[in-house]
């Protein structure tokens, strides 16, 4: 490989989240912290070096996000996903969360229904709630042998004309799954038929593992296009979310001018210049390093496996087709939430994130963060191991 992703800088003295939330969070310092998604692997040099060369310049005054950015994404998301938007179907956004408000008070009024697909990232559920809409939820369904998968039944039944948008997360965060064409066709046909508009975060497109392949929600066919806002960014996938960049796609005309009444009262202007940078580099030079990246985090991923399997009576490791976020089913070791999140910090010494958090449907699960340096996965899997076998083999 031409990278090396064996060691990465310490965090502990920066204003990391997953590090200095450790002792509100956790009661310990004494923990990897695994609960946030993003990397303990080193942001790649091209975009730092991008940034350096910025930095000779001596004035940072108000910027436009750059058309040679977008264009470097658009020839990006083009290359890998056949999906294609012009220059005005893009615009820009701080943040994946930022955007689902705004999408959420264009297109739905108070008391209008939104749809989430649990278990999922808190934001999803929460902005519903925030912005005084009602939420239904539909579950996806979960069985060992088929993974997770969505429930079109539950979800016909669920449907009336207060239904106003379905948000989808394509690759889903927590679960790792990256959806099938065929599973999207049949959402798609029941978001037609009900006149439902999908806002699909595709935040994690790059992250997803071969055989799979990501398919932009709204490249499914032209009426696909014409009913869905599209979340994309480097963020994830390039370890820079301290950038707070995003963008925003929207090919249907009558959409657009819907959400920019919305987006155009916000302000953002056009973000900091130095994500203006970063967001292009990350494009333009990308692809060696986020191949190489994937790779790496397998191997995390495999040696995480390599323990579970061990204990599968006890901890099942859900098969991840995408993102860097392991789905640890611990309902068998028999624990209340409560019990399996001490179990992680006093008896591992680990960070995780509570499936609770992504709702009921997450009861006794935990997230596991496997974007780590090769060095630090191998204490991860040293400690979940020790703890494992000290808990069962030695009792």
């Amino acid at each position: 490989m031409e990278f090396d992703f064996l060691d990465s800088a310490p965090r502990e003295m920066t204003n990391a989240y997953k590090y200095t939330l450790r002792n509100s969070l956790f009661k310990t310092q004494d923990i990897i912290p695994l609960w946030i998604a993003d990397m303990d692997i080193d942001t790649p040099y091209f975009i730092l070096d991008a940034i350096k060369e910025r930095l000779n310049h001596p004035i940072f005054g108000y910027e436009l996000f750059p058309k040679s950015a977008f264009i470097a994404q658009q020839k990006w998301i083009h290359s890998r996903y056949d999906f294609n938007f012009d220059m005005d179907e893009v615009f820009y956004s701080p943040s994946v969360v930022a955007t689902m408000g705004m999408v959420i008070e264009a297109f739905s009024n108070i008391g209008d229904r939104v749809i989430v697909q649990t278990p999922v990232y808190p934001p999803f559920f929460k902005s519903v709630l925030d912005y005084k809409r009602e939420l239904i939820v539909n579950p996806l369904t979960f069985d060992k042998e088929r993974g997770y998968v969505f429930d079109l039944d539950d979800l016909k039944s669920k449907i009336d004309d207060r239904v106003k948008l379905l948000f989808l997360y394509s690759p889903h965060n927590p679960v790792g799954r990256c959806w099938r064409r065929d599973e999207l066709i049949e959402l798609l046909e029941i978001c037609l038929k009900n006149n439902i508009i999908v806002f699909s975060d595709e935040i994690h497109a790059d992250l997803v593992y071969e055989p799979n392949q990501h398919i932009p929600f709204a490249s499914l066919d032209k009426r696909a296009k014409d009913i869905t806002i599209t979340a994309f960014g480097p963020g994830k996938s390039f370890n820079m979310a301290g950038f707070s960049t995003s963008s925003i796609v929207i090919t249907n005309k009558n959409l657009r001018a819907s959400f920019l009444n919305v987006y155009n009262k916000r302000h953002f202007s056009d973000g900091v210049t130095l994500s203006h940078i970063a967001f292009e580099s990350a494009y333009i030079n990308g692809e060696v390093w986020l191949n190489e990246l994937k790779e790496h985090l397998l191997g995390n991923y495999k040696m995480l496996k390599e323990v579970c399997n061990a204990y599968n009576d006890k901890i099942y490791l859900v098969k991840v087709e995408a993102t860097y976020l392991a789905w640890l089913d611990c309902r068998g070791m028999g624990m209340s939430n409560k019990q399996l999140r001490n179990f992680f910090i006093n008896e591992a010494r680990l960070g995780l994130a509570s499936g609770l958090s992504f709702s009921k449907e997450g009861s006794g699960f935990m997230r596991l963060n496997f974007a780590l340096s090769r060095k630090m996965m191998q204490e991860v899997v040293k400690r979940l191991s020790k703890a494992l076998e000290d808990r069962y083999d030695k009792n």
